[in-house]
């Protein structure tokens, strides 16, 4: 289980109280998977977060006027958070993640995870604005990319 200290790093948790960070801790859990391992596959039910701990995970989108995916995004400094889609209905993942190396990622089920939220809607309300910037900073990076495949 990682620490409250640990999850304190996490811009996601900024600021949050320490008895906050502990019910976090405590519904999280770190898995690791190998390079070329896929995460999670774009259209796929979305129901956790990821964080990457180590490594570096890509973010791709299938076009269908293409055979093969697109690169949208590199997810690979620590602590980024990356399956916002389980945070967001319809709670589908907008792109596949593939681990471009060996990664160790922090996963926290979207369900619990948005109740413990509801429960604290002052905090709730800074993780969700938090996570409404990573959305956007995503659909800029993946207008980017798409629009260099033109």
């Amino acid at each position: 289980m990682i620490s409250p200290a640990a999850l304190s790093q996490f811009n996601l948790f900024n600021g949050l109280p320490e008895s906050l960070l502990n019910e976090i801790a405590a519904m999280s859990s770190e898995v690791s998977f190998k390079k070329g391992e896929f995460v999670f596959h774009e259209g796929e039910t979305a129901d956790k977060l990821h964080f990457l701990l180590n490594g570096s995970v890509a973010l791709r989108v299938n076009l269908t006027s293409r055979p093969d995916s697109v690169t949208v995004s590199f997810i690979s400094l620590p602590y980024q958070i990356f399956g916002w889609s389980g945070m967001v209905a319809p709670h589908h993942y907008t792109s596949s993640a593939v681990c471009d190396e060996d990664s160790n990622l922090l996963i926290i089920l979207s369900a619990p995870f948005m109740k413990l939220l509801a429960q604290h809607p002052e905090h709730g309300f800074n993780v969700m604005v938090r996570i409404a910037e990573v959305i956007s900073d995503r659909l800029r990076n993946s207008r980017q990319a798409l629009l260099k495949t033109l």
